[in-house]
């Protein structure tokens, strides 16, 4: 008896896990949720290797007074995607003599794994680094993610969707897909493509978008 009620008990915990994470990714995609109609605090992933100016790009066509305030987030050994986010919002509390610190704030995050790392190492650093995103989601509470490849970008949305089954946080997660990724996505668009923890997933090439048509095709950003 008490086996059956055992079996029964995990069968029924796995449905509804699965129905919530079902009801999830039917939601994801639909119009932002923000009945206040306010600013939305929005994490904002930058990266090396072109990414960082790829999302200041993205972000100069934005209303910012709707993404309101800014957290800029990169990988600790990258502090010069971190001074370009800083040059970047200067510039923009120039124009509106508006307070930095009030608008934006600038933080890091460990690398699962570094450049040339093993892979037997890297199993340890990804669990601080895991660990260490948690930390920063629950710190933040963004209610958008901005993010366009870096690796760093992983941890945070998965963290994110998981909050979003969990029913702690809805986070809305946008991709946009690298503009040098021409015929395939990139490992970091993939996982979240294939996972379907993106709420919205942008490519710049018409051809990724006959490949992957969920995602949005909106031509050249940069």
């Amino acid at each position: 008896m008490d086996s059956s009620v055992t079996i029964a008990t995990v069968i029924l915990s796995i449905s509804l896990i699965l129905s919530r994470i079902l009801y999830v990714i039917y939601w994801s995609g639909r119009p932002l949720r923000n009945k206040s109609l306010g600013p939305v605090s929005t994490l904002i992933v930058l990266g090396s290797g072109g990414h960082t100016a790829e999302m200041l790009n993205v972000l100069s066509v934005l209303q910012k007074d709707l993404f309101s305030p800014r957290f800029y987030i990169a990988a600790a050994t990258d502090n010069m995607s971190l001074q370009k986010a800083r040059t970047y919002e200067n510039q923009l509390a120039d124009k509106t003599e508006a307070e930095v610190d009030k608008i934006a704030q600038f933080m890091q995050i460990y690398r699962s794994r570094e450049v040339g790392q093993s892979y037997f190492t890297s199993v340890w650093t990804t669990v601080i680094a895991t660990l260490h995103a948690l930390w920063l989601m629950i710190k933040i509470r963004p209610q958008v993610i901005l993010c366009n490849g870096p690796g760093t970008c992983i941890p945070l949305c998965l963290i994110a969707f998981i909050f979003k089954v969990l029913g702690i946080r809805w986070s809305s997660i946008f991709y946009v897909e690298s503009i040098a990724r021409v015929k395939r996505l990139s490992l970091s668009g993939l996982i979240l493509y294939k996972l379907y923890m993106a709420d919205q997933f942008f490519v710049q090439w018409p051809q990724l978008q006959r490949i992957y048509p969920r995602a949005h095709y909106v031509g050249c950003l940069m």
